[in-house]
C-alpha cells in the first residue's frame, strides 16, 4: 500500500458562486469524505467555466478545474487517485470530467472514479426515499412538492422522467421532478399538479447547491420562473432553498460511492 501521503481523493462539483449554499453542500461533502477517508489527501475540482471565472474576478478565489487538480496531485507526489463526482447523474459534465482526468493516466499508478449520485437503481431508490422521509409532513390531501433538476441534452436526462415515475410508483403520488432545460418540462409538471387535489405548491431544488438556478429560475419573481408559473395557475407555492448537498443521506451516498471503489 502507498503511504498516506500517496493517496487523494479528488472531490469533482459543477461549482456554485453562492458562498452560503457552498458551505452546506460542496464543502459539506468534501469534509465528510475526508472524515470518512483519514488516509487520503482532498483536493477540489470545478467543471463550470463561467462559475469558476465569476468566482476569481469577483472574490480573487482561485478554484482549480479537472486537469489543473490532475496537475497539483502529480507535483506533489500522489500516486493513486479516486475522482469522485458530486454530479448528479451521469451527464455530458461527468464525460469531460473523466476525459480530463484520464488524459493524465501515465502520471499515476491508479486512477479510479466513484459514481454520480444517480447511478445505480440502489440509488435511485435511496434518494427517492430520502427525499420523501424528509417531506413527510407533506399533506396529501392539498399539497404537493415539485422538484427541479437541471436537464441536459444527454440521453442521460432520461433519469430524471425515470425518478419521476418512480416517486409515484413507491407511493408518493404528490411529489414530481421536472428539469428546467428537458424533460419533465413545466407544462408537464402543471398538468400532473392540476390531477391531483393540491392547492398548495412545494418548491425544492432537485440539484446539488441551491445556487442560480433555485434563487432565480425557481424561486424568484420573474415572468417565467416556477413560482411565478405556479402562482398564476392558482396555486399557494412555498419555496424551500434547499440543495441535495444539504441532505446527510445524500453526502453519505458519495461516501458510498468511494468505498465502492476502495472495495
Amino acid at each position: 500500500m502507498p503511504d498516506a501521503s500517496k493517496k487523494a481523493i479528488l472531490v469533482v462539483s459543477f461549482g456554485t458562486s453562492f458562498a452560503e449554499t457552498r458551505e452546506k453542500t460542496i464543502d459539506a461533502i468534501e469534509k465528510e469524505i475526508a472524515d470518512a477517508f483519514p488516509d487520503y489527501l482532498i483536493y477540489r475540482a470545478w467543471t463550470s467555466k463561467m462559475i469558476m471565472a465569476k468566482l476569481l474576478k469577483r472574490d480573487g478565489i482561485k478554484i482549480l478545474n479537472v486537469r489543473e487538480a490532475m496537475e497539483k496531485m502529480r507535483d506533489d507526489g500522489i500516486t493513486d487517485v479516486i475522482v469522485q463526482p458530486t454530479h448528479v447523474i451521469n451527464g455530458i459534465e461527468n464525460e469531460l470530467m473523466t476525459e480530463d482526468a484520464l488524459m493524465y493516466q501515465s502520471s499515476f499508478s491508479s486512477i479510479t472514479f466513484g459514481n454520480p449520485l444517480l447511478t445505480t437503481e440502489e440509488d435511485n431508490h435511496h434518494v427517492v426515499h430520502t427525499i420523501a422521509a424528509h417531506f413527510s409532513h407533506l399533506r396529501e390531501d392539498h399539497e404537493a412538492l415539485v422538484l427541479m433538476g437541471h436537464g441536459t441534452t444527454h440521453f442521460s436526462n432520461a433519469i430524471y422522467a425515470a425518478l419521476n415515475f418512480k416517486f409515484q410508483d413507491e407511493g408518493f403520488p404528490n411529489i414530481f421532478l421536472g428539469t428546467v432545460e428537458a424533460y419533465p418540462t413545466m407544462d408537464s409538471l402543471l398538468k400532473a399538479v392540476r390531477k391531483t387535489r393540491a392547492s398548495k405548491v412545494i418548491l425544492a431544488p432537485f440539484m446539488i447547491v441551491a445556487g442560480d438556478h433555485a434563487t432565480n429560475d425557481m424561486a424568484s419573481d420573474e415572468e417565467d420562473s416556477w413560482f411565478t408559473q405556479f402562482k398564476d395557475a392558482g396555486f399557494e407555492v412555498e419555496c424551500i432553498l434547499k440543495g441535495l448537498g444539504e441532505y446527510p443521506e445524500i453526502r453519505s451516498l458519495f461516501v458510498d460511492h468511494i468505498r465502492t471503489v476502495i472495495g
